[in-house]
């Protein structure tokens, strides 16, 4: 999994593959509920798709700039561009399936 800064995250985007982020801060609760969840999907779909995390208070500028108003939110992107968004601690079938229906 990708700690991502406003460099690399810029660097993975315009990749263009399928990207899972969760948007996230260290003070959240329910971001610390659903970072296991995250770090396993990164396991299980390494090689094909890229899944990572912002620390909001770290990147305050890609938080702005995709307009995350609550955390945590997990934001997909595929081919450069915003596809879907999960706000708050969802079932893992929730982000399964999107990753799925996009791969």
């Amino acid at each position: 999994m990708i700690h991502f800064n406003n460099e690399t995250f810029e660097k993975a985007l315009s990749e263009g593959e399928l990207m899972m982020v969760d948007f996230w801060a260290e003070w959240c609760g329910p971001c610390q509920m659903l970072g296991p969840l995250i770090e396993s999907l990164a396991e299980k779909y390494e090689g094909k798709a890229v899944i990572g995390k912002v620390n909001t208070d770290e990147e305050g500028e890609l938080a702005m700039r995709y307009a995350v108003m609550n955390i945590p939110t997990v934001i997909f992107f595929k081919n450069g561009k915003e596809i879907d968004r999960l706000v708050g601690v969802m079932p893992p079938d929730a982000f399964i399936q999107v990753l799925e229906k996009n791969l």
